[in-house]
C-alpha cells in the first residue's frame, strides 16, 4: 500500500485516483475530528478541508507527515467556521475560546457512562486549541513533533502546549465532577473510550 506522501506526490502529478485514495483514507478521520465540535455542517467542513488540501498540496514540503499537513488544514477550517459564524472580534483569538462559549449546545456525541459525559463536557470547556491538541495527540496519534508542524511552532512549544492542555483538562474534570469522586483522567484510557463513542455516533 502506498504511503500518504506517495499518493500526494502522484496526485500532484495528475493522478486523480491517488487523490481519491487519500480522500477515502482520511474521510472518516476528518469526520471524527469535526463531529465533537460542530452541529451539522460536518460534510461541508470535510469538503473544505480536502479543497484546502487540493489548493495547497504543491506547498507540502515533505519535511513532515501528510497526516499533520491535512489536520493543520482541518484546524484552520474549524477556526474559520467559528470566526465567520460568531463574528468574533478580530482581536480575540478563536483558539483561546472554549467550544462551550462558541456553541453552548450539548455535544452531539452520545455518551454511555457518567464519566464519559464529564470528560466530553470538560473538553468543551477548555480553550478550543487545547481541545484540538489533545484530540490530535490521543485520538489521531500525532506526536508532539507532528503537532508542532500543525501549529507551525517549535517542537518545544508544542510539547509545552500539550502539557498545558492536559493540565487544563484535568482541572476542568475535577471542577466539573463536583463531589462524584472521579479520579483524574487516565489519558490513554480516555482517548480510547471517547474515540470509540465519537466513531459510533450518528
Amino acid at each position: 500500500m502506498r504511503s500518504d506522501e506517495a499518493l500526494l506526490e502522484a496526485w500532484n502529478g495528475g493522478d486523480a485516483e491517488a487523490g481519491e485514495q487519500l480522500f477515502d483514507r482520511y474521510f472518516l478521520r476528518l469526520v471524527r475530528f469535526f463531529r465533537p465540535k460542530v452541529h451539522g455542517d460536518i460534510d461541508e467542513l470535510v469538503q473544505q478541508t480536502f479543497l484546502g488540501c487540493l489548493e495547497s498540496r504543491a506547498r507540502f514540503r515533505g519535511d513532515g507527515s501528510f497526516h499533520a499537513f491535512i489536520f493543520g488544514i482541518a484546524r484552520n477550517v474549524l477556526f474559520n467556521f467559528y470566526r465567520a459564524r460568531q463574528r468574533v472580534d478580530a482581536t480575540v483569538a478563536i483558539s483561546e475560546i472554549s467550544l462551550h462559549d462558541l456553541d453552548p449546545r450539548p455535544s452531539a456525541v452520545l455518551t454511555e457512562r457518567r464519566e464519559q459525559q464529564i470528560l466530553l463536557e470538560s473538553l468543551r470547556r477548555i480553550p478550543l486549541d487545547a481541545q484540538v491538541l489533545l484530540e490530535l495527540h490521543y485520538w489521531e496519534g500525532l506526536t508532539s513533533a507532528a503537532i508542532a508542524r500543525v501549529l507551525q511552532v517549535p517542537h518545544g512549544t508544542a510539547q509545552t502546549r500539550i502539557r498545558r492542555a492536559r493540565e487544563l483538562l484535568a482541572a476542568e474534570v475535577e471542577r466539573h465532577a463536583g463531589g462524584l469522586g472521579l479520579a483524574p483522567p487516565n489519558f490513554d484510557d480516555w482517548a480510547g473510550s471517547l474515540r470509540e463513542l465519537v466513531d459510533r455516533s450518528p
